[in-house]
């Protein structure tokens, strides 16, 4: 790697993920727009157009997890780059559910790209650090979703402009990530860097350990992203401003993920998961019993169960099956990203039929039964040794 630009590409990298975390934040915000005192849709028939932001992140991971080995890391960056203008342009454009389902299934898919090519791009850049860069790389998720959360909020709220003029924004992330990765020379993956055969690979995704964490991520996922993105619906009738709520709480999960390093010294990825589990549990449950300012106490405690859940979850992965590769990262993420895609309308249901209250409770369950599990990986894994060692 002696051309490439460590420092350049990761940065490029995380201005690409705060294009995808911007989306969502900005994402959360149109469901005032085309819901029930906007365009008029339902919450249900939001959350059916919101899925493909998930299905279709899950689609391009997978794809893009084994086309990556293949076509290059380059390659899966510029169909990113290509798919996020269309979905953002077409964002601009919806005028109903079915031309905002259409349009979050391309920015989706584009988010999924970012992922599907970056992940084992840092992976493979920083062999020895794993945890540590891949953490590194997903603050810009939480802090990409303060961004989108603020700018919708002065956009829309302080000054009440157009929402287009919101979506508008993301194309200036979106220019600046195509400049820096623009004439860049970009790595092999680390399973082509080690010659690992198609055969081990694949092998290594049956693997009961690797399947037990891909349940594991949809549960965390779930917690994680299905909560954020419906945080308007949920939060609206506790606090004034739910999109600050979710600014709060990422900004937190940003602030954490910084210092990541030197949590894992601590607690190792294994750790770092039943803790993270503890707190998204006590976290959601005092979401159900606070309101007002206090609200916030509650979001704080979610915020630093949820910090630690997906990029851990990866490196996890990265670590301890390694020869699974960038194919390996990408069923990680694109299984979480699955699990959101059913977990939406779901919540969008018990809300219209229910309260937000339910759903919160509802919600809770997800990160208790994780507890259990990473109770158990955790005794597993003192009886295993690592392949690689974090530095």
């Amino acid at each position: 790697m002696e051309n490439v630009n460590k420092n350049r590409l990761f940065i490029a990298s995380c201005v690409a993920l705060l294009v995808t975390a911007m989306t969502f934040a900005i994402r959360a915000r149109l469901e005032t727009v085309f819901g029930p005192e906007g365009i008029g849709l339902t919450l249900e028939q939001i959350g059916w157009a919101f899925t493909p932001a998930f299905f279709g992140f899950t689609i391009a991971m997978i794809f893009g997890g084994i086309l990556v080995d293949t076509m290059g890391i380059k390659k899966i960056t510029w169909l990113a780059f290509i798919t996020h203008a269309i979905g953002i342009t077409w964002t601009l454009l919806a005028r109903d559910q079915t031309s905002l389902f259409l349009a979050t299934l391309f920015v989706g898919i584009g988010n999924g790209m970012v992922e599907a090519a970056l992940n084992p791009m840092i992976a493979s850049m920083y062999t020895e650090n794993k945890t540590k860069m891949l953490n590194r790389f997903h603050i810009w998720f939480p802090g990409g979703i303060v961004i989108g959360s603020i700018v919708g909020w002065l956009i829309m709220d302080v000054m009440g402009m157009s929402w287009q003029i919101m979506v508008g924004v993301l194309y200036i992330p979106l220019i600046a990530y195509a400049f820096m990765f623009m004439g860049q020379e970009f790595p092999v993956t680390e399973r082509v860097k080690l010659g690992v055969s198609n055969k081990k690979m694949f092998s290594s995704v049956v693997k009961p350990l690797f399947i037990f964490m891909v349940i594991c991520m949809f549960l965390t996922a779930a917690t994680e992203l299905g909560t954020n993105q419906r945080i308007e619906s949920l939060l609206k009738a506790t606090v004034a401003v739910p999109l600050l709520v979710l600014a709060f709480i990422n900004g937190i999960m940003a602030a954490g993920r910084a210092f990541a390093g030197q949590v894992v010294h601590k607690l190792k990825p294994e750790g770092m998961l039943l803790f993270s589990a503890i707190f998204a549990f006590l976290g959601l449950w005092l979401l159900t019993v606070t309101t007002g300012p206090m609200t916030f106490f509650a979001a704080a405690v979610f915020a630093i169960g949820i910090t630690f859940f997906w990029p851990t979850m990866l490196s996890f992965v990265a670590e301890y099956i390694p020869e699974s590769g960038a194919l390996g990262l990408s069923i990680m993420g694109g299984a979480g990203m699955f699990s959101v895609s059913l977990i939406l309308p779901i919540m969008g249901n018990i809300i219209d039929n229910a309260s937000a209250n339910d759903a919160l409770k509802i919600m809770s369950v997800l990160p208790a039964i994780l507890i259990v599990l990473f109770i158990g990986l955790n005794l597993y894994m003192k009886k295993r040794k690592p392949k690689t060692q974090e530095a």
